[in-house]
């Protein structure tokens, strides 16, 4: 269990890029950086409006001397430093994070980064190589993936209670992009709209690429073969871009997969769900109840599973915070991320390969994984919804 106690010598010192006033993740990565000691926050570039970034990174407490125009900036001036920054967060639209995470790491920064990664395999393969030739981490945020009872699901999988893995059910979908509105008027969705600052997908790669992470997560040994996507445009000021997109997935050892994801379903508040039916049993986790797995073994009766309870597992009880008694959520999760993400740091730093092996967080194969999702999704929708081989 984390009880707060200190879990590295120091704090790594750390900038923002991105994350500001009007952004809808910047308190989320900081929720989740500041909740352990594990990062001090000493710069940012946080706003492409430079005096209200400036403003804003004063009001978190930073410098007003260390909060910068852009990235460039932080970057060269952080440098001339003897207490620079050591690890930034890339906040920023998807359109900007190659160039950004490649010039992170050529000054010797270690990154984390919004999903997706990047537009393409291609790029991500390059953050990889030049990250393991400069000796860095790559992590990305994968939000509720941290939540402790996802790796109990993780957990009773590997322990064979579910038996063979027949079906992967995921879903991750809501209702606030049910018409053009919020793409005129919402800064923060307008970008998410625009092919050439979000990429080719919408809520592909803005949704389905949590829940997708989370069944790799869960299921770290099965494969796609094939997928089949077919995606629509029902607010059609959106074409090409999906707001709607049912994914069809064959996998290596004969299961098969769904995937239903949405910014238009009218109505619906917390959509992610993930469910995986084995030859013995499912077990199904919401996000509307994140603390609950629900476990249902054939022939037996249902059990709840209760996150922080004595029965779980001790994978499960590593990113535990709270006890059972309370509720968890979202922020604990990203806490569980960027916590997990320092210690892989620092293990890095250290030259620590042994505990670096051991660590679960969502690390640059976990980004270039994602990358990998959206290319053969749109790849099958574009060649008119027809089953592609899993490149």
């Amino acid at each position: 269990m984390n009880n707060g106690e200190k879990k590295m010598e120091r704090s790594l010192r750390w900038g923002m890029i991105g994350g500001g006033r009007t952004s809808q993740v910047g308190y989320k990565h900081r929720s989740g950086a500041l909740r352990d000691r594990t990062y001090e926050l000493v710069a940012g570039a946080f706003d492409i409006d430079s005096e209200r970034g400036k403003s804003f990174g004063v009001n978190l407490g930073v410098d007003k001397n260390r909060c910068y125009d852009d990235y460039q900036t932080l970057i060269e001036e952080e440098a001339k430093r003897t207490d620079c920054v050591e690890v930034v967060s890339i906040a920023t639209p998807n359109g900007t994070h190659y160039e950004i995470t490649m010039a992170a790491l050529e000054a010797g920064l270690h990154v984390i980064c919004e999903k997706p990664l990047v537009f393409t395999t291609k790029e991500a393969e390059e953050i990889k190589a030049f990250a393991e030739q400069q000796g860095l981490i790559v992590g990305v945020t994968y939000g509720y993936s941290g939540n402790s009872i996802i790796l109990q699901m993780r957990s009773m999988i590997e322990q064979n209670k579910i038996g063979d893995i027949h079906l992967v059910e995921m879903q991750y979908t809501h209702g606030y992009a049910g018409n053009s509105q919020g793409d005129k008027d919402n800064a923060a969705q307008k970008w998410r709209v625009d092919p050439k600052i979000a990429g080719p997908t919408f809520v592909i790669g803005d949704l389905s690429i949590h829940t997708y992470y989370i069944s790799k997560l869960v299921l770290p040994h099965l494969s796609i073969k094939k997928l089949l996507c077919d995606r629509q445009s029902f607010v059609g000021s959106r074409y090409p871009l999906e707001d709607n997109a049912y994914v069809l997935m064959h996998y290596d050892n004969g299961a098969v997969g769904r995937m239903w994801t949405s910014a238009v379903d009218s109505g619906q508040m917390d959509g992610q769900r993930i469910r995986i039916v084995g030859s013995t049993g499912s077990l199904e986790w919401w996000d509307s109840a994140p603390n609950e797995l629900l476990y249902q073994p054939q022939g037996a009766p249902n059990q709840t599973l209760y996150r922080g309870a004595e029965y779980l597992d001790d994978l499960a009880k590593q990113n535990e915070r709270l006890g059972i008694l309370h509720q968890e959520g979202l922020t604990e999760a990203w806490g569980n991320i960027y916590l997990n993400i320092a210690l892989a740091i620092d293990a890095k730093n250290r030259g620590d390969e042994e505990t670096l092996s051991q660590l679960i967080y969502p690390d640059i194969d976990s980004g270039i994984e994602g990358v990998r999702w959206i290319e053969n999704c749109v790849a099958s929708a574009d060649q008119g919804s027809q089953w592609v081989e899993y490149q």
